[in-house]
């Protein structure tokens, strides 16, 4: 097939890497522990929480807590008043989490006792292959990351004993979303024991955080190749993005007179309130730790707070070509149009005129389309980490993101050049 709409290499390069770097992120915490990874393959110095900090200009640092991690480099001339430039998404996404006492069944199956996380599409995890995922905790107080690789299933009941199940399938959420993974009697089975790591007895377990996630690869098809569809791209493409844009500006020595920042939060799909999420108090203490570094007073640090920037990116709504009913006459983001600009009257998204400025020169130098997203009135409008920064920092904010089909769904449909193109003005930003 010849291509109509040919793809330029760097942004199927840009997508492979973010497919690679979904796999390796079935929960937060494997998505922390990748950002930090990458960052420490390319020169930064990994921080401790607990311990004190040797920040100083023309170095380059990464964080994690729990699910979330922050990463930040200092111009060899920062000092009191050098501003912010931060990045922000979230390392989350809906699904189901482990319950306590997880071990459940009947009828010759094991099952897994799970609670829903977030606001999944619940159909959409139906005869998927899942995994389990994220971490446990020691007795000893030692942590350790988790994945089973394929072991769970959530059956869809068989038309033949659902005749109407085409005019509307209803999920009960305790009832049927309980997967299987295992034939025989309930009492022989143990899924800690399929999530201990090798060599701990389960019974050494004292708490986990483990989700499921599916486990199809990401990939490439249609026409040209140009569509991309994977789990979990609300919000690891921007959380991708955000760090390509970081490390890209690092090697090449451009990331601009600023103090770059690149926060990745958990917990946004439930709210944010953790000390983990960005309403939580992980940004505001890696930003005033820098501050110290520095020597800030709190009125020098104030002044650098109102010379900064923050760029909240999160998936968006692209036009849907089956429901063009539901999305505002006048503004219609399309899947492949590039990044989108959130805006909103009430303030769920946090972009104003300075920030929309800001953003369109960013793309425009970068040689990046952009488009705007606003809510049809009659439907609610969503929000993100933006308004929850900005509210607690008081740092200029912007929303956005990238275009996306069957969001919150256990798979969902992007276009291979968007997260490229939301990558390249991110770095645009940084270098000011």
């Amino acid at each position: 097939m010849p291509a109509t709409h040919p793809i330029p290499a760097e942004a199927r390069a840009h997508t492979e890497d973010l497919g690679a770097f979904v796999t390796a992120s079935p929960s937060s915490f494997h998505a922390a522990a990748e950002i930090a990874r990458r960052c420490v393959e390319a020169g930064f110095a990994l921080l401790a929480e607990g311990d004190a900090w040797d920040v100083a200009p023309g170095g380059r640092y990464v964080v994690v807590r729990d699910g979330s991690a922050a990463a930040f480099t200092l111009p060899a001339a920062a000092g009191p008043t050098t501003p912010f430039t931060i990045l922000g998404t979230h390392t989350d996404s809906p699904g189901f989490k482990l319950k306590p006492r997880p071990t459940t069944g009947g009828h010759g199956f094991w099952q897994a006792g799970v609670e829903v996380y977030g606001g999944p599409l619940l159909a959409s995890w139906l005869d998927r292959e899942l995994e389990l995922a994220g971490r446990v905790v020691l007795l000893d107080g030692t942590e350790h990351l988790v994945r089973t690789g394929p072991l769970l299933r959530l059956p869809q009941l068989a038309i033949h004993l659902d005749r109407s199940v085409n005019e509307g399938l209803t999920l009960d959420k305790q009832r049927h979303t309980q997967p299987v993974w295992g034939l025989g009697a309930v009492e022989d089975a143990d899924v800690l024991a399929a999530l201990a790591p090798a060599g701990v007895d389960p019974a050494a377990i004292g708490g986990y955080d483990v989700v499921t996630a599916d486990t199809q690869p990401p990939r490439a098809f249609g026409a040209d190749g140009a569509l991309w569809a994977s789990g979990r791209l609300d919000n690891l493409l921007s959380t991708h993005a955000a760090l390509t844009a970081l490390l890209s500006t690092v090697s090449t020595g451009s990331t601009g007179d600023a103090i770059t920042v690149f926060a990745a939060f958990d917990h946004e799909e439930i709210g944010s309130e953790s000390r983990s999420g960005a309403a939580g108090p992980l940004l505001e203490d890696v930003l005033h730790r820098i501050s110290a570094a520095l020597g800030a007073s709190v009125e020098e640090r104030a002044r650098a707070f109102a010379g900064s920037f923050h760029v909240s990116s999160d998936v968006g709504h692209g036009v849907h070509p089956n429901y063009p009913e539901r999305h505002d006459p006048a503004n219609r983001p399309l899947v492949g149009g590039g990044p989108i600009l959130k805006i909103n009257a009430n303030q769920r998204y946090s972009t104003d005129a300075h920030g929309a400025a800001r953003w369109a020169a960013a793309c425009t130098a970068a040689g990046v389309p952009y488009q705007e997203f606003v809510s049809s009135n009659s439907i609610p409008c969503g929000s993100t980490i933006g308004p929850i920064t900005a509210t607690r920092l008081g740092i200029r904010t912007v929303d956005v993101g990238v275009p996306i089909l069957s969001m919150h769904s256990a798979r969902e449909l992007t276009a291979v050049v968007d997260p490229w193109y939301l990558s390249r003005a991110m770095a645009q930003v940084i270098r000011g």
